[in-house]
């Protein structure tokens, strides 16, 4: 039987031309334009702008580069996550990462820390988030671990839900918790360099295990006997790819804070274009994520009159693709 989707000789150059498009679009749009003449003589070195180049050197640029990064680590996690899992409605919420990640970072604004500080903490819960939820499937192991760490993923998520509910009690309702409840939206509005030489790293870290051993990741999607069958070591395998999308995730959240659906709609939006195979899959979610997240953010900013949270555009994009891949797994036999 043939393979569905397209092959990445030829879809890879068109999403790539098409990121490309919408970085071009990002770093032009705004309420100072910016048009490609001037674009491409403030790179090459021109300053006879000085203004112009201030937007794009120090607001501009970071903010559109912020946006892809933060696109392609949520988009790949969601497409590590449902081939680990065996599942397109999985996302990296599964494992309560970005509940960890967000009760660090709201108890990092309630303790006044810095930004940077804030970033730290949000990034260490997450991955402590989801390394109890690792331990407690191990120790469990009941009628199959990946139901069991996705339970306990929701139940770690919940207690993480219920800590950033009483952080927000008890911040300061004048100062504190309008900070608290903007950033739990998701925003890029106050982002700099500084925040993407500390994410980007962790991002790129959690992402090269994913593309080298993308061969071997989508035989997991086999199922566990068949992927052992073939050579695959499944179960560390499994923990390695949980390990590095729980690692791009905190990254993300860490620096923009929660936004939610990228990792469940971007994988699919790419499955429909390549099949479910994950070396094929994997670059495609990371291009058509970045590009989606760049977009989505110069409509955050273009928009309105006041400058839009990710996650409420985010949510508004995803919550009819959710419920659209509920009715196909329906028909499918995902759910009874």
């Amino acid at each position: 039987m043939a393979e569905r989707g397209l092959t990445p000789p030829v879809l890879t150059p068109v999403l790539a031309a098409a990121l490309g498009l919408a970085l071009l679009l990002a770093v032009a749009s705004g309420p100072y334009g910016l048009s490609p003449g001037q674009i491409l003589a403030i790179l090459t070195g021109d300053r006879s702008d000085p203004q112009a180049a201030t937007v794009l050197i120090n607001i501009r640029l970071p903010r559109v580069l912020a946006a892809a990064v933060l696109g392609a680590a949520l988009a790949s996690a969601g497409a590590a996550y449902q081939t680990v899992f065996r599942n397109p409605l999985v996302s990296p919420d599964i494992l309560g990462v970005s509940a960890g990640a967000g009760f660090g970072a709201v108890l990092g604004i309630l303790l006044g820390l810095p930004v940077i500080a804030i970033q730290l903490l949000g990034f260490a819960t997450g991955l402590v988030t989801v390394g109890l939820v690792l331990a407690l499937g191990l120790v469990l192991r009941g009628g199959g671990q990946v139901l069991v760490m996705v339970l306990c993923g929701i139940a770690i998520g919940a207690l993480a839900g219920a800590g950033i509910s009483l952080v927000k009690l008890l911040a300061d309702p004048e100062q504190q918790l309008p900070a608290i409840t903007f950033w739990l939206m998701g925003s890029l509005a106050g982002i700099k360099r500084a925040d993407i030489a500390l994410a980007l790293p962790a991002v790129l870290v959690g992402l090269a295990p994913l593309i080298v051993l993308r061969w071997r990741i989508g035989l997991l999607a086999m199922g566990e006997d068949e992927a052992q069958a073939m050579g695959v070591n499944a179960r560390a395998l499994r923990l390695l790819v949980i390990a590095c999308a729980t690692l791009m995730t905190s990254a993300a959240v860490s620096m923009a804070g929660v936004i939610g659906w990228v990792g469940l709609m971007v994988p699919h939006m790419a499955r429909l274009m390549t099949g479910p195979r994950f070396d094929r899959l994997l670059p495609a979610a990371l291009l058509i994520g970045a590009g989606f997240m760049v977009l989505v953010d110069t409509a955050a900013r273009s928009i309105a009159g006041i400058e839009l949270p990710l996650g409420i555009l985010t949510a508004v994009l995803g919550a009819p693709v959710f419920i659209g891949l509920l009715g196909r797994g329906a028909r499918a036999g995902w759910a009874a």
